[in-house]
């Protein structure tokens, strides 16, 4: 059986991809590698690590993912910072699911900060 493709759309495989974040063996270069982990997280149902990578200052005490949720692809549109440089960076994306019989699109505008060298979200607007 061939390796399971990440959820985040690049092509890579998982292992290759945000499995290597979500497992801490690596960390997100890039405010956008983070959004794609993130949307990767919520697409496997590691809520631990869409809480260790939400800004401490604007995270919630927890975190619940509703198991019936399907995430079924994801747009990156445009970016803002969040180079390898930045200190700050925005992404704009849509994140499409499926639940109970019903697809969703999640629009946002999302911004993204450093926090002791690593990329953290800090909020998002629908967009």
């Amino acid at each position: 059986m061939p390796p399971k493709r990440c959820p985040c759309g690049t092509g890579l495989t998982y292992a290759e991809c945000c499995g290597r974040l979500h497992d801490g063996t690596a960390t997100a270069a890039t405010a956008e590698q983070l959004m794609r982990s993130r949307y990767s997280a919520f697409a496997v149902g590691d809520a631990g690590y869409l809480q260790e990578t939400w800004d401490p200052a604007t995270r919630p005490r927890s975190l619940d993912l509703d198991p019936a949720v399907r995430w079924t692809g994801l747009e990156v549109g445009a970016t803002t910072g969040g180079g390898l440089f930045d200190a700050e960076g925005t992404v704009t994306f849509r994140a499409h699911s499926r639940a109970g019989g019903q697809e969703h699109v999640q629009a946002e505008h999302s911004r993204f900060r450093r926090v002791d060298g690593r990329w953290v979200y800090v909020d998002g607007v629908p967009s």
